[in-house]
């Protein structure tokens, strides 16, 4: 098949990273794969196995992108491709429009966020033929919009790193000693992902494990990084400076892991959460605030606590700082469930018959 992926974000995060991995496996099973990129993106480097031939640059800053949506039709019917699959919400209507008028070629949305769609897409994308859901609470906001015979439950996969060993150097290469307790997050810099609650909770972990190091690991996409300095500024009030590593995104995330003793998720709201999923194929412990995505991947209730409760949070990093036994129990439950559950042959085997079955509709669907 001749796939064209769309996605106008900027940086790169967890949908992006979706996109990778389904890119790159299509590859490898022989399809024809094209991408749409905004001029400005930062992470086409990531896609370093597509040909630049393959690449299309549109700049959709909105959901009315019609000049886009020309480029891409000319562009679909150059290249004769038979599937567009959109990622990005601004995208799904330029997308529509285009392939209005492209004879052939058959439109799939993926939604990655859990947040409602605006209702005027319901009448606005009537001619898509199948919408993706990450995961089933995003199954059910899509399907305010869309009928249901329409949207398939597709869970995100990963194909876990290698297992770095226990002393890989991230201790040492960071200044943190061996014999204290690490507890690290990951994600994008911003209020959404919790990180403020991650600080509080941290001044209370450390009343009770004063020598506990921790490490924030993600990039402040704003432009001013303000959320990323007043972080900092708690951390220095609360006079937990030596206790903090800061990293910027991390390509290569097992080392961090390997080095851990409990990795925590603190999200206000999580449609799936790959770095969640990540940390669980590891066989880390895994503390999470109660997402819809975090409920999906975790049915252990012992390692979940309320939504922005840093109070909460810091209970049970520390409950679980207590007890290797129990931080080492649930890691191996959480590694099980990620490799029976999260595989990412299983995603794209499901994609890839998804997109077999679009192709050989008849008429409007």
């Amino acid at each position: 098949m001749r796939i064209l992926q769309i996605s106008s974000a900027r940086t790169f995060g967890g949908g992006e990273r979706h996109l990778v991995d389904l890119c790159h496996e299509l590859v490898a099973r022989g399809h024809e794969v094209y991408v749409a990129l905004r001029p400005t993106n930062e992470w086409q480097e990531r896609l370093d196995f597509i040909p630049p031939a393959n690449f299309l640059y549109v700049s959709i800053r909105n959901s009315f992108g019609m000049f886009s949506a020309k480029k891409i039709r000319r562009f679909v019917e150059k290249e004769q491709v038979d599937i567009v699959h959109a990622h990005v919400a601004r995208d799904y209507l330029a997308a529509s429009v285009a392939m209005r008028s492209a004879a052939k070629a058959k439109l799939i949305l993926t939604r990655h966020d859990v947040f409602p769609l605006k209702p005027f897409y319901k009448f606005a994308l009537r001619n898509v033929e199948a919408v993706v859901a990450v995961s089933p609470p995003v199954r059910v906001q899509i399907e305010r919009i869309f009928p249901a015979h329409k949207v398939h439950v597709i869970p995100n996969g990963i194909r876990p790193a290698p297992v770095s060993p226990a002393d890989n150097g991230f201790r040492e290469f960071h200044g943190i000693p061996n014999d204290v307790p690490l507890v690290v997050t990951l994600g994008e810099l911003k209020l959404l992902k919790g990180q403020r609650d991650f600080v509080l909770a941290a001044n209370e972990v450390k009343r009770r494990f004063p020598d506990c190091h921790f490490v924030i690991a993600g990039k402040d996409n704003s432009l001013d990084k303000r959320f990323r300095r007043e972080l900092k500024r708690l951390v220095k009030v609360f006079g937990h400076d030596d206790s903090f590593v800061w990293l910027d995104w991390l390509d290569d995330i097992s080392p961090l892991l390997a080095a851990a003793d409990i990795f925590v998720s603190p999200s206000h709201s999580e449609s799936f959460g790959l770095a969640i999923l990540d940390a669980m194929a590891s066989g880390i412990a895994v503390v999470a605030s109660a997402t819809d995505g975090a409920k999906e991947l975790i049915k252990e209730a012992n390692a979940l606590v309320p939504i922005k409760d840093p109070i909460a949070l810091a209970d049970k990093i520390c409950w679980f700082l207590e007890d290797e036994n129990r931080r080492r129990n649930l890691g191996g439950v959480l590694k099980t469930a990620a490799q029976q559950n999260f595989n990412l042959d299983r995603m794209i085997d499901e994609t890839e018959a998804l997109y077999r079955e679009v192709c050989h509709r008849q008429g409007p669907f």
